[in-house]
């Protein structure tokens, strides 16, 4: 998946399965949880990078990267779980935490579940909203295709990630691709059913005792970002950076942008 020297995976179990994980670098604990049809190599250059001042932590969710499935239906409570037992493992008291899209919504059930453990969390092109009726709706016509045929369904699903209208995003495209064909049809549909049915979460914004910062691409096809710069004033510190030209997929479209949003972030909380 990745570089060994740079990203050496562990694992431990949780409720029987094997959760992989990596650790690197000293200093503040920042987590790193990556989105749906993802692993934690996304998050390469990141760790990279931050673990140079940081101690960075990234894990493959519930059903993906080499991750064990848990389940049929992957609720966001049991990944912040499963995540949540890596944490303990390494004996982490006090973490930053970043989630891309699925990992947000994770994040943000870890927030809740141990909110006086976070340093501060970012929600890189994610919403604390539940789905909303129309957006269950496409979850479900999506596990049928997913049952038909989960090539067709990543394959038609990756580049709409991308604001391809800006740049073609072909070695983007093939990368993440080439990861998500990797996953089992259970592991997709798993985490599916689970984001379908996932709680609205916007109330923890609100009485959040730690900073927020939202990332948000302004051509994202999967969240309008006029609701998510919304969503911001919910939090009483939160903060927002708008990227254009960035769909959904900002640490490949604007990598060197969003890492020094993050890096920025840590280093002043």
């Amino acid at each position: 998946m990745t570089n060994d020297k740079i990203m050496k995976q562990q694992s431990i179990k949780f409720k029987g399965i094997n959760v992989s994980f990596t650790d690197k670098g000293k200093g503040k604990a920042v987590v790193f949880l990556h989105g749906f049809l993802e692993n934690q190599s996304i998050w390469k250059y990141f760790s990279e990078q931050l673990s140079k001042t940081q101690r960075v932590i990234t894990v493959d969710l519930l059903g993906h990267g080499n991750t064990d499935c848990l389940s049929y239906v992957h609720t966001m409570e049991e990944m912040a779980e499963a995540v949540q037992s890596v944490l303990d493992y390494l004996k982490l008291r006090k973490y930053f935490l970043v989630g891309h899209s699925l990992g947000g919504y994770v994040s943000l059930a870890l927030a809740e579940a141990h909110p006086d453990q976070i340093k501060g969390l970012v929600l890189f092109h994610s919403t604390a909203k539940a789905d909303s009726t129309t957006k269950k709706k496409d979850r479900e016509r999506a596990i049928k295709v997913v049952k038909r045929n989960i090539t067709i369904f990543i394959k038609e699903s990756i580049p709409n990630l991308f604001n391809v209208k800006y740049k073609p995003y072909n070695r983007g495209i093939a990368i993440i691709t080439k990861e998500a064909l990797k996953m089992s049809k259970q592991g997709v549909i798993a985490a599916l059913e689970g984001m379908k049915i996932r709680l609205d979460r916007e109330i923890i914004l609100k009485f959040a005792p730690y900073p927020v910062l939202y990332i948000i691409g302004k051509e994202d096809n999967i969240l309008s970002y006029q609701d998510l710069i919304a969503q911001v004033q919910l939090a009483g510190q939160g903060n927002h950076i708008l990227l254009d030209k960035v769909g959904h997929m900002g640490f490949i479209e604007a990598k060197a942008e969003t890492y020094k949003a993050i890096k920025q972030f840590v280093d002043q909380n």
